[in-house]
């Protein structure tokens, strides 16, 4: 069986300072060829996520074998790409990028409420760059996102060295729920809140939907969380349109409030919705579906 998502992402110190320093001296179109030879190593080293995507292309997209195996390929090149992109943005290259939103009016009509706004993602695309993205937004407003912060210490560390000063900031999930506090408090200076709702770690309690036509364990906190406070509540989604384009896509929740399976449902609804669009986009490398065969 494939392994559980475990809270961390994959990679080294060294491997993502190649990548850094290719991208300043040589280019991103010469970053992006090295990516070739990359997403090749992980298509045959990395086995466990490679039968976890398989499944996803092969079991719930219904691909043919050949048509499964060149996917996961494919999937792991435009994954790096949108690791580089995220880099690259971040280190003063966003001028390099372009993008069409749908999103700044969505969020603007909700921020007009003065009551902050819940964005709700995935694994989905490159929502990670959301802070580029929403430089354009009519209220001014500050963002935060939510986030367990079990990313590799040094990595993590790595890359904040060579970050442009970021203006989002960081809201750490701890035991004793006081991050619960620090929500309240952005949500009340009318302030915007990201939360991923995608990786379930087990022990933790969850919340079950149907996703791609099967059965998938959720984080229950994410949708208990937005679906108990008072705030505009949007599904939104960063997807790459090609080397350096993205659009944005949001879509408001209607459920009622203190109903969180029907949050769950909106949301993985919205999820199908970008994988039937961009299905070369879903990065969530681990046993997603729990039993694959």
């Amino acid at each position: 069986m494939a392994a559980e998502w475990q809270g961390k992402s994959r990679g080294t110190v060294l491997g993502y300072k190649i990548f850094v320093f290719s991208m300043k001296h040589l280019g991103l179109r010469a970053v992006y060829f090295i990516l070739y030879f990359v997403a090749a190593y992980f298509c045959f080293f990395s086995k466990n996520s490679s039968k976890s995507i398989y499944y996803y292309f092969r079991h719930r997209l219904q691909y043919s074998k050949f048509k499964s195996l060149v996917s996961i390929y494919r999937s792991y090149y435009i994954f790096g790409q949108t690791i580089l992109d995220k880099i690259a943005i971040n280190s003063g290259l966003s001028h390099k990028f372009t993008y069409v939103s749908y999103v700044s009016n969505l969020i603007n009509e909700a921020l007009k409420e003065n009551k902050g706004g819940i964005l709700i993602s995935a694994h989905v695309g490159n929502f990670e760059v959301s802070e580029y993205f929403l430089s354009n937004l009519e209220v001014n407003t500050s963002v935060s996102i939510l986030t367990t912060d079990v990313e590799h210490t040094a990595i993590k560390e790595y890359l904040d060295s060579v970050k442009e000063k970021s203006r989002v900031n960081l809201i750490i999930i701890k035991e004793d729920l006081s991050h619960i506090f620090e929500i309240n408090a952005a949500l009340a200076r009318n302030e915007i809140v990201c939360i991923t709702g995608d990786r379930y770690v087990k022990g933790s309690k969850y919340l079950t939907e149907e996703l791609l036509g099967k059965t998938a364990k959720f984080p229950a906190g994410p949708f208990m969380l937005a679906s108990r406070l008072k705030a505009p509540v949007m599904f939104v989604y960063a997807m790459k349109e090609n080397n350096r384009h993205y659009q944005l896509y949001a879509r408001k929740s209607e459920a009622k409030h203190r109903d969180a399976q029907a949050l769950l449902k909106e949301y993985t609804e919205s999820v199908t919705w970008m994988l039937e669009k961009y299905p070369l986009q879903w990065f969530n490398y681990f046993d997603f579906w729990d039993d694959l065969k």
